[in-house]
């Protein structure tokens, strides 16, 4: 059941019984920028740990276990253009409890969390801003530890280095972080609450009227909220930027960023489903078999793309001597499926692990209410679990070799092991 409870506000609900769980999803969207990421990512860490009511970490965390035990978190994400603020919450079916209220009292903690943080005089509490502020700045100081998610971000700076959003990822940088304010985060907070475009999910075994009563109830502003194109697109450019950088790595890291044309919807995202399948996403895919296995030239090689973006990467780990080698055994594997050297057990097997990876996710709650969020924001994109099955089905060769022919690659980055 779909409703809009007020202008920019959606309220999606996914009666099942599946589960004895309800899972709550509210979502704040907004442009991503780089000069908000970070003030968002540190006002979701100030929402989690507590409120005015419960202005400690121990009394918010005692409220949760009354509600038997229920789980509770704000976070970010990015899709495309969007900046997305989640806050998530599971509890046991009240049913199964005896607590016929349980879902009004879980809403009613969801209310307090977002209308009423630990703000005081117009600042957030001074502690709990300052520590939660160390603890951010120290995450984002943290990620060049993690050499595989430091090159994977590298990348994506050089992917998009002609857009200062898209080069920061969702949890923004320590040049935004450092300066920000207590005072700051209370316009920023005010900001996402009132000019976001939101969306709520439920899932479980609940009474859709009764649910949207509940919801009816939040004390959202019926203002003019933003709703953003989904969708980045670039444009094309001839130029292959390719960057190396040393430091203290055992294994270097080898990571391509192809342009691609093909977006979330396009008819041609089964093929490319498929493409991505046979070059690098699955175990028996070209890079894994060839580069990680037959030649012993990786000690991982995988491919994943970003159809909300038009991205299509390629990460390795490697020996850094081996790098032009690298480069051009993994240009062969993307020229092979250009010329269509693809078996017919090859295409069936990776069919068939994409239907499974489909069908699985039917029964995962998140995933359903990703796939909810996708049809509230590109209604002309939905579609039925066999038309699903279907469009995987039809793939043929020929459609993976048109694929493969309109990968462009954009950007190589290196990360490899200082002589000094």
């Amino acid at each position: 059941m779909s409703v809009e409870l007020g202008k920019g506000i959606n309220l999606e609900v996914i009666p099942t019984k599946k589960y004895k769980t309800t899972r709550i999803l509210i979502r704040f969207s907004a442009r991503h920028s780089e000069k908000t990421a970070a003030a968002r990512t540190l006002l979701t860490s100030l929402l989690e740990t507590n409120s005015l009511n419960y202005p400690t970490q121990n009394e918010l965390s005692t409220r949760l276990a009354e509600l038997y035990g229920a789980s509770f978190g704000v976070s970010v994400a990015k899709k495309g253009n969007l900046h997305q603020v989640n806050v998530g919450m599971s509890l046991v079916n009240g049913s199964y409890v005896g607590n016929g209220n349980l879902l009004n009292e879980a809403v009613a903690f969801l209310q307090e969390i977002l209308f009423a943080p630990n703000v005081k005089d117009g600042a957030f509490d001074e502690k709990t801003f300052a520590t939660e502020k160390e603890n951010l700045l120290a995450y984002l100081k943290s990620m060049k530890e993690d050499k595989q998610t430091y090159a994977s971000l590298r990348l994506q700076e050089l992917f998009f280095q002609n857009d200062a959003d898209q080069k920061v990822p969702s949890f923004g940088t320590v040049a935004t972080a450092k300066d920000l304010t207590a005072t700051d985060l209370v316009a920023v907070h005010q900001k996402m609450l009132n000019e976001d475009h939101i969306d709520i999910f439920v899932i479980g075994d609940v009474e859709p009227k009764n649910v949207q009563e509940i919801f009816a109830k939040m004390p959202f502003l019926n203002s003019e909220r933003v709703k953003p194109e989904i969708f980045f697109t670039q444009s094309h450019s001839n130029i292959i930027n390719e960057h190396v950088e040393y430091d203290q790595v055992i294994q270097a890291k080898l990571n391509l960023a192809y342009q691609i044309d093909t977006y979330y919807g396009d008819p041609s995202r089964f093929a490319l489903m498929v493409f991505n399948g046979l070059f690098g996403g699955f175990p028996h895919s070209k890079l894994f078999m060839n580069v990680r296995e037959k030649e012993s030239l990786a000690y991982y090689a995988s491919s994943s793309f970003d159809s909300f973006r038009g991205l299509l990467k390629v990460q390795t780990g490697i020996d850094q001597e081996k790098r032009e080698a690298v480069l051009h055994l993994i240009n062969e594997q993307l020229e092979s499926l250009r010329q269509g050297e693809v078996t017919q057990e090859e295409l069936a097997q990776t069919k068939a692990m994409l239907k499974n990876q489909y069908l699985l996710s039917l029964d995962n709650p998140q995933a359903l209410m990703e796939n909810a969020y996708l049809d509230l924001w590109l209604p002309h994109t939905k579609m039925s679990e066999e038309a699903f099955i279907a469009g995987i089905d039809e793939v043929s060769i020929e459609a993976v070799k048109k694929i493969a022919l309109s990968v462009k690659l954009k950007a190589i980055y290196c990360l490899e092991r200082s002589e000094s």
